[in-house]
């Protein structure tokens, strides 16, 4: 493992750490549409997290297509019985599954994923015009 993918992997956890400690403090301090909608989008976060800590060297594009899919795959999982009554039996499940489909958390998902992916390739493209500012000012001309 490379020291990149280990210190990849290390932000990965705690940026979960934060999207999960956000998403409670808005759930605690707040009531109503702010809560779940702000809970949808940090849970696409952490899920976008969840992907790069896997695999540390995905492209953002890739990432995010992941992420948002396996978001959209456990949501209308919800449209069957069984992640509800999975739900029921702990609070750690109902936090994986969620307990009810809901639509409006379709639309949310990507609005936190889609930052993150933003960030993540802001930061590949510095990191390659760091490592490489020739081969980066040719591909900048050769775009004009």
């Amino acid at each position: 493992m490379s020291i990149t993918t280990g210190w990849t992997r290390l932000l990965m956890v705690v940026s979960a750490a934060g999207c999960a400690c956000a998403a409670y403090a808005i759930r605690a301090a707040m009531d109503g549409p702010i809560e779940q909608y702000s809970g949808a989008a940090f849970s696409g976060a952490i899920v976008y997290t969840i992907v790069l800590f896997i695999r540390p060297q995905i492209s953002p594009l890739t990432a995010g297509i992941v992420a948002i899919a396996y978001c959209w795959l456990i949501e209308f999982a919800q449209l069957t019985p069984l992640p509800g009554a999975l739900s029921q039996r702990s609070w750690f499940v109902r936090q994986l599954l969620g307990a009810q489909f809901d639509l409006t958390d379709v639309a949310w998902y990507p609005i936190g994923i889609i930052p993150l992916a933003a960030a993540h390739w802001y930061v590949r493209a510095s990191r390659r015009t760091r490592t490489n500012p020739v081969a980066a000012e040719s591909q900048s001309h050769s775009m004009d």
